[in-house]
């Protein structure tokens, strides 16, 4: 099945649902939205024609390791050079080094379709923009002049490597180690596991960014150094030079993302250590690679979206054209369409929703980081970091849970057939599954959420979100549409639900942070479901102007009905979640050997 990029679905929410017109407006921004609609349509065909039909040979070939280095399966190096050729790596990037600096927002779309096409590929360059962003927020100078134009052309990727055997999500435990060098370099040692695009074929150089700790680091967190650690060293004239003690020694066989190389990772092996290039302060590289996660964090929610939407698309196509059954209605004797039946159709219409809604709240998130970055007031700058802070962890969680829900209902709409590899459907379920997992599993951004993010400010920024969300509703009430049924009202429920279980979260990160955590993912999961109906509330009541003003067309309705189902089908398990968040947790009080 080809993947059609939503080129028109992002645009319209791009004109009525973001800041962009206003930056527009303001000379903040240079773009035209017909500039914006080139890029989008192109990139979508890039994405349609050049990267999707890798995904299926990444899948089934994977990658081979020998000798250290990896071998990416075949038409991927192909494919990189169109890429990077193209320009498409530097759309994010700062125009001192290159780069198109496009708004966070557009930026996020065009991610979409990337992963969307192929999550696999779309890995590694989703790393390298993140890596440009740690050494241009916090390199030094002659660091950024060495590396950032080659990462920002694609000549080079970039990885982030902070996971070691004893340590996962737990920062405090790693042990790789760094050495000061007379000549102002440091030299690692260590291991690495897990690292995505840690070893391959697709470019010249890979740039690591490894965090590890100086002899005399304090103890924690609080010691962590990080460090540029380039595969192969530059020669004094800038060319490259000599391989640096960095090797990949370990390939990962993985439930899903096969043709992503996830390595094992050696710096030092060879007994002097492998050069490494101090980014940021000593015993800061945390905060540091902080800015890479948070990059990260957005970029992982969006690869929940891209691949909900392919597995949507897929599923849907399968529903129109397979028989089975007779629905209601039709001729004796004939075989209808799967997607006459009203469940297949709810299934279809869940995937549906929720797809648009983690989109609308990972385009919220981006755009916040954009008003963050080019706001000329310092007032609504800071406002709208705070925003993107809080909204960070629940787009995250929200968007990569969708992407394993909708890939799972995929399968579910093909019956059987989804159960043979041969459809794709599964391919989706297996790749969407890492999504809740790195960059910080959901739980751990539950917990974000919980203890840091919403206690913001006394708890002003998560109220200001919340009042948004209830202004919707009431939006929607004072219309008074009946293509609405009862969105304003199931819409008004769960926000109400949302705003008693923040005031309790509120008091409980001051007073029981234990009670907290106990509520903290079920708090997140009606967080994103009063957002997120919010969000497509949104953009259903910019549809329905549209509709009223004498456009003619049918997709205008479709935002309508979209918000009408997930305000009436899944907004309504804003109870049972306020439910959970207030004594759901009571029972992980209990006596653990009674239940485990």
């Amino acid at each position: 099945m080809s993947y059609r990029a939503p080129v028109e679905e992002i645009g319209f929410f791009l004109r009525h649902c973001t800041s962009l017109p206003q930056a527009m407006a303001e000379g903040r921004s240079d773009l035209s939205f017909d500039l914006v609609d080139s890029i989008l349509e192109e990139a979508g065909r890039f994405a349609a024609e050049r990267i999707a039909p890798l995904d299926r040979v990444g899948d089934t070939v994977g990658n081979r390791l020998a000798e250290g280095a990896v071998t990416t399966a075949p038409g991927w190096r192909a494919a990189y050079a169109a890429w990077t050729g193209a320009g498409w790596n530097g759309v994010a990037a700062g125009e001192a080094f290159g780069g198109q600096a496009l708004p966070c927002v557009v930026t996020s779309a065009l991610t979409e379709f990337w992963n969307a096409a192929s999550p696999a590929f779309a890995l590694g360059p989703v790393l390298t923009m993140g890596a440009i962003e740690a050494l241009t927020r916090h390199g030094a100078p002659p660091l950024q002049e060495a590396f950032l134009p080659h990462l920002v052309s694609g000549r080079w990727t970039g990885t982030m490597n902070l996971t070691e055997p004893q340590a996962g999500s737990d920062l405090a435990a790693l042990r790789t180690r760094a050495e000061r060098q007379a000549d102002g370099s440091y030299r690692i040692f260590g291991t690495k596991i897990f690292i995505s695009y840690g070893e391959h074929d697709l470019a010249e150089n890979i740039v690591h960014l490894v965090l590890a700790r100086l002899p005399d680091a304090p103890a924690g967190t609080r010691g962590i150094s990080l460090f540029a650690v380039p595969k192969i060293l530059l020669a004094g004239d800038g060319t490259l030079g000599a391989r640096n003690d960095v090797k990949a020694i370990g390939l990962e066989h993985k439930l899903g993302l096969h043709g992503s190389p996830t390595c094992t990772m050696t710096f030092g092996e060879a007994g002097e250590g492998a050069v490494g290039y101090l980014v940021g302060e000593e015993n800061r590289g945390l905060a540091c690679m902080f800015t890479m996660m948070n990059n990260a964090r957005l970029a992982v929610g969006i690869q929940g979206v891209a691949v909900a939407e392919r597995a949507t698309q897929r599923a849907l196509a399968f529903a129109r054209e397979r028989r089975q059954g007779r629905a209601a209605g039709a001729a004796p004797g004939e075989m209808s369409p799967i997607i006459a039946h009203p469940d297949v159709r709810r299934m279809l219409l869940t995937m549906r929703a929720e797809t648009a809604a983690a989109r609308a709240l990972c385009l919220r998130t981006a755009d916040a980081l954009d008003r963050a970055e080019r706001h000329a007031d310092p007032i609504l700058r800071a406002a709208a970091h705070a925003e993107a802070s809080l909204l960070t962890p629940i787009a995250k969680a929200f968007a990569t849970d969708a992407g394993i829900k909708v890939a799972s209902l995929g399968i579910q709409v093909h019956g059987g057939m989804g159960y043979i590899e041969e459809t794709g459907a599964a391919q989706h379920l297996r790749d969407a599954r890492i999504f809740a997992i790195y960059e910080g599993t959901n739980g751990i951004q539950a917990i974000d959420l919980v203890l840091r993010k919403v206690p913001l400010a006394g708890g002003t920024v998560a109220e200001g979100l919340i009042a948004d969300c209830r202004a919707a509703a009431a939006d929607v009430l004072a219309l008074n549409a009946v293509e609405f049924g009862q969105t304003g009202a199931r819409l008004s429920e769960a926000v109400d639900a949302l705003g008693r279980a923040t005031r309790a979260m509120l008091d409980w990160a001051a007073e029981a942070p234990e009670k907290a955590l106990a509520g903290a993912t079920p708090y997140l999961a009606l967080f994103a479901r009063a957002a997120g109906g919010a969000a497509l509330v949104r953009t259903a009541l910019a549809a329905h102007g549209a509709l009223n003003a004498g456009a003619d067309d049918p997709r205008l309705m479709g935002r309508v009905t979209l918000a009408r189902f997930f305000a009436e089908n899944l907004a309504v398990e804003a109870a049972g979640l306020e439910a959970a968040v207030h004594g759901g947790g009571a029972v992980l009080e209990a006596d653990p050997a009674l239940a485990l």
